[in-house]
């Protein structure tokens, strides 16, 4: 990390502390065993030095939080001695509202979420769909209605900032009725298509889908919540990065699926109702 960047976050976070402590410039400074100038210049940014590790130990127990979140290097303010692994590993159990998905939501809720998802992405599903896909996967039908009715409640909310990013021809296979779709009825088909195309019209700009060639691209499926974390979906478990470095990876993964994109969000409800309105029965496309 920019060295810049080290001192800006680690300023952000020590006026965070500031504030929660109640506490005024010189009762926090004797707290932490340095003169009020001296807290003073570094909430000033006037220079990038940061405080000797002595400081940084003594904010570190003083106000419970750990080295890595005061200096920029995790999200998890954790407790001293007690710092989350950069990764983890996490079931993804039925019941949406009861999962840490949600709560990751929930969390991020005011920064960007990108979102990489497995098929058809959630929110956008049918009743129909639903149904089918909770039919072939072998779980509650109830609690896939319920994730999918979370995520269009949570698109809803005007500080709500989603980005989306999927291989065209994931659309193009469902269409035709391909796949794991293969049994999936046409008429259910083009339902699902008009639905997805009315959908992405009345959430954007919040919701934005793009849609990259997968022939040049590839991705496993991925959400990153914002800057805290970022949780890769393997099926059934989620890898969970913690992490800053790792998070601005895929962060930048994502922004060059986005740049790669050759069906862009204004796009991608034309796009749909387009599908909708071709005849698969023949096989084009």
């Amino acid at each position: 990390m920019d060295k810049r960047d080290l001192s800006t976050i680690f300023r952000e976070r020590l006026k965070m502390l500031l504030t929660r402590s109640d506490l005024n410039q010189s009762a926090f400074a004797t707290a932490v065993g340095i003169d009020r100038s001296a807290l003073s210049q570094l909430l000033s940014g006037a220079s990038t030095r940061l405080p000797r590790a002595e400081t940084l130990l003594n904010i570190a127990a003083e106000f419970k939080v750990s080295l890595d979140w005061l200096l920029g290097l995790s999200q998890d303010e954790g407790l001293t001695g007690e710092i989350r692994e950069s990764l983890e590993i996490e079931e993804a159990p039925d019941g949406f509202d009861r999962t840490l998905l949600a709560k990751w939501h929930a969390e991020a809720a005011g920064t960007k979420i990108r979102y990489v998802p497995a098929g058809i992405p959630d929110l956008l599903r049918t009743e129909a769909l639903v149904d089918y896909e909770a039919g072939i996967a072998n779980k509650s039908r109830l609690a896939q209605a319920g994730e999918t009715q979370y995520r269009i409640d949570y698109n809803r909310r005007p500080e709500t900032d989603m980005e989306v990013c999927m291989p065209r021809h994931t659309l193009e296979i469902f269409a035709r009725g391909l796949g794991v779709w293969d049994r999936f009825p046409e008429a259910d088909r083009r339902a699902q298509l008009l639905h997805m195309a009315t959908l992405l019209d009345d959430l954007y700009p919040t919701f934005r889908l793009f849609l990259y060639d997968g022939r040049m691209r590839y991705s496993i499926p991925y959400t990153i919540f914002g800057p805290y974390r970022a949780a890769i979906y393997v099926g059934d478990m989620y890898l969970v990065l913690n992490a800053t470095q790792p998070i601005q990876t895929l962060i930048q993964h994502f922004d060059n699926l986005i740049r790669a994109a050759d069906i862009n969000a204004h796009e991608a409800s034309g796009f749909a109702h387009r599908l909708a309105g071709m005849s698969f029965s023949t096989g084009t496309a």
